[in-house]
């Protein structure tokens, strides 16, 4: 088709806020490229506020864990079926589903059977585990858009059409972060150790790491007296959760309504749950100690089905262990504690991978990826 005639229609679905944040910075790209677009689908505000006509919250589709998801499912698969109805009437021009694969799939596998285009932005951890996914990928969608070049190479030797975009947040995020100017923005000394308790944004996260990272603050705060610590909350809900875990806690711990970027920017070493925000840990060049927790079925299902030999994308990203990882029973606060210690003091192998790691991410991911759908859209 002709991209200069007529109106562009793209649907859109994101399950979370990193997917939200993904989505409006492509939906932003597209709207540069050609002006007269509709987007429709499902996204959080920042997609909403480029334009999208949200069919239902998308917080609906926020859920951690394969037993986690039980309990939901029967609401999962309902608001699916209906969405896969909407589009079908709707007839997008083309269908992005970012990242929350387990729902986004089964879209663009129906979508596609009905003659849309479909895209899949953000890979699943396909090449970690469940590896015949790619079969399901390689029918559900007509292109592959992967944030990571170790992903393209897995994709391109299983015969999926992909493209290479970098992450966005490589090209949002500065290479060099002004500590100084974080610190004065969020009232901390600035000759004050500081340290990032980061333990996820969704409810079951914070529910399995917020007491943990809390407890290992206090190990840490008994080692170093002088130490600060900052913790964004993700929502207000987050925030209420943190604030009963902190009750009878005496911590120098300042509470963050969001502002996790300024977070990362202020302090001297970050304790994360593994996730999107140890890569955004990396591009601030803070060096990291991950954890994660999940629950005990959950977990033993996930140890013999798991490929990769670790789980942050900091590790996964440099093929070797920089940054620790303690997974459930290994995660304790002594555990922590002992790993993030030595970090305050020397973490110079971390930090100047992650630059590396930097420079090759910032690829202007937004652009390239609203390159290629329109170049998709256009071989119709």
């Amino acid at each position: 088709m002709n991209l200069g005639a007529g109106k562009l229609r793209v649907a859109l679905v994101a399950g979370e806020a990193s997917g939200d944040i993904l989505g409006a910075g492509l939906m932003q790209a597209l709207r540069e490229r050609h002006p007269d677009i509709e987007f429709i689908g499902v996204g959080g505000p920042r997609m909403q506020a480029q334009g999208l006509r949200s069919e239902f919250p998308m917080e609906r589709l926020a859920v951690m864990g394969l037993v986690e998801v039980l309990g939901r499912l029967r609401e999962l698969l309902r608001r699916r079926k209906q969405l896969i109805r909407t589009l079908i009437d709707a007839r997008p021009d083309v269908f992005i589903g970012i990242d929350a694969p387990d729902f986004n799939l089964g879209v663009e596998l129906k979508l596609r059977q009905a003659g849309i285009r479909t895209v899949h932005y953000v890979s699943p951890s396909v090449w970690a585990w469940r590896q015949k996914r790619v079969l399901k990928i390689r029918d559900a969608c007509n292109l592959m858009l992967a944030l990571f070049p170790f992903e393209a190479r897995f994709y391109e030797e299983h015969g999926v059409p992909v493209r290479f975009v970098g992450h966005p947040l490589a090209n949002t995020i500065p290479l060099d972060a002004d500590k100084a100017a974080a610190r004065a923005h969020l009232d901390l000394a600035p000759d004050a150790q500081v340290v990032a308790l980061l333990p996820g944004s969704r409810g079951g996260e914070v529910a399995k790491l917020g007491a943990l990272f809390l407890d290992t603050a206090e190990r840490l705060l008994q080692q170093r007296p002088a130490l600060r610590f900052v913790l964004p909350c993700a929502s207000p809900e987050r925030r209420a959760q943190l604030e009963q875990m902190l009750v009878g806690r005496q911590l120098p711990l300042q509470l963050l309504d969001g502002q996790s970027h300024e977070a990362l920017a202020a302090c001297d070493a970050v304790l994360i749950a593994s996730g999107t925000a140890t890569l955004e840990a990396l591009l601030f060049k803070r060096p990291m100690v991950v954890a994660y927790k999940v629950a005990p079925l959950t977990y033993r299902i996930l140890k013999h089905l798991v490929k990769s030999p670790y789980i942050s994308l900091p590790n996964l990203l440099a093929g070797r262990l920089l940054a620790p990882e303690l997974i459930q029973d290994a995660a304790t606060p002594e555990a922590l504690a002992q790993q993030l210690l030595p970090l305050l003091d020397d973490a110079s192998e971390q930090t100047r991978s992650f630059d590396a790691i930097h420079r090759a991410l910032r690829q202007d991911a937004s652009a390239q990826a609203a390159d290629a759908v329109l170049a998709l859209v256009e071989k119709r």
